[in-house]
């Protein structure tokens, strides 16, 4: 039997939280210690999530010889340097989504990757969510017949406060929709049709007193297979039970209803409507996401959140924002 998997995370903040609270049921596959600029934090966040060591700073725990990959869960911003450091040093890299700031950045990390020999995931924990695998085998299976039209709906009234570092663009990287709303990008291009343009439409901006970014963006698309698209994605719209939304696939054969999150389907076909619950165990995927980064260091075979399946995502990203345009008529509140 392998000996587990000893991961360092790099950021001990509110995402490495999230990650860790998911790791309780792979403790046979994945050690963890946990990493931060502040020693009494990585301390305390070994403490809270029975890690096995903690570090003062970034690069002591990318150059410690008994770690074999690092979970890089800072600001976008800091993804880069982090990731090369920890290839040169040998160590295999999931890097929080959104990975990299520019498609030169994703195109120097494949070339270290390569060079390392070693796997790289990029955290789209989406991608492996139950909602998605179930989308994915309906689609397969042709459900609903020929697909005419995807409606992907993603609204919540969420503000950030002034002191998030979400806030300054030079450390996101962007507005809200790039640092979140590639998420829902990846979706709707990860279901089997392959979306083949992307074009980008700004509301007028209604910038909140604390939250200071571009929150919404209408995304319109079209599929390989002539199916056209759309993408409505907002933080700043109050949504029914702040937070339940409806999603639809339509096909000439029928439609796929699914609450956005991943609660429930619903399956309206020629013969038959039924109701499915894709899965609560891992309702957003972590643990199927680092099930699939252990089993590819140890097989030698990429993972399917990919360096090049993320290439794929950010060149979308760039049509949405090159279409887009510059915001127009901002209004600020104070």
């Amino acid at each position: 039997m392998s000996k587990p998997l000893h991961i360092a995370f790099l950021g001990c903040g509110f995402i490495t939280g999230v990650h860790s609270r998911h790791l309780k049921g792979l403790r046979g596959d994945i050690v963890r210690s946990y990493a931060s600029r502040d020693k009494s934090k990585a301390e305390a966040y070994c403490k809270r999530y029975r890690g096995v060591g903690s570090f003062s700073g970034y690069g002591s725990a990318i150059k410690d010889p008994t770690v074999d990959a690092v979970v890089i869960a800072v600001p976008p911003r800091f993804h880069l340097d982090l990731t090369l450091q920890a290839l040169e040093a040998g160590k295999h890299v999931l890097v929080e989504k959104p990975a990299y700031l520019r498609m030169a950045d994703y195109l120097r990390v494949r070339s270290a990757r390569d060079q390392a020999g070693r796997v790289v995931l990029v955290g789209e924990n989406d991608h492996y969510k139950p909602l998605a695998v179930c989308l994915r085998r309906l689609l397969r299976e042709d459900v609903i017949g020929k697909m005419v039209f995807a409606n992907f709906t993603t609204i919540v009234r969420r503000f950030k406060t002034a002191d998030d570092w979400r806030n300054d663009e030079a450390i996101a990287g962007g507005d809200a929709f790039f640092e979140e709303g590639i998420h829902w990008l990846h979706l709707a291009n990860s279901l089997g049709p392959v979306i083949t343009e992307a074009q980008g439409f700004r509301p007028t901006s209604l910038r909140d007193g604390s939250d200071i970014r571009e929150k919404s963006m209408m995304v319109a698309f079209r599929y390989d297979n002539d199916a056209v698209g759309a993408l409505f994605y907002s933080r700043e719209i109050p949504s029914f039970l702040r937070g339940l939304r409806i999603s639809k696939l339509f096909g000439r054969a029928g439609i796929i209803s699914f609450e956005s999150n991943g609660a429930i389907v619903l399956v309206r076909g020629a013969q038959s409507t039924r109701l499915l619950f894709p899965g609560f165990r891992d309702i957003r995927g972590y643990r199927a996401m680092y099930r699939d980064f252990v089993r590819a260091i140890r097989t030698n075979r990429p993972p399917e959140m990919s360096l090049e399946t993320a290439i794929i995502d950010q060149r979308l990203m760039d049509q949405v924002y090159a279409t887009a345009g510059p915001v127009k008529n901002s209004v600020q509140i104070l």
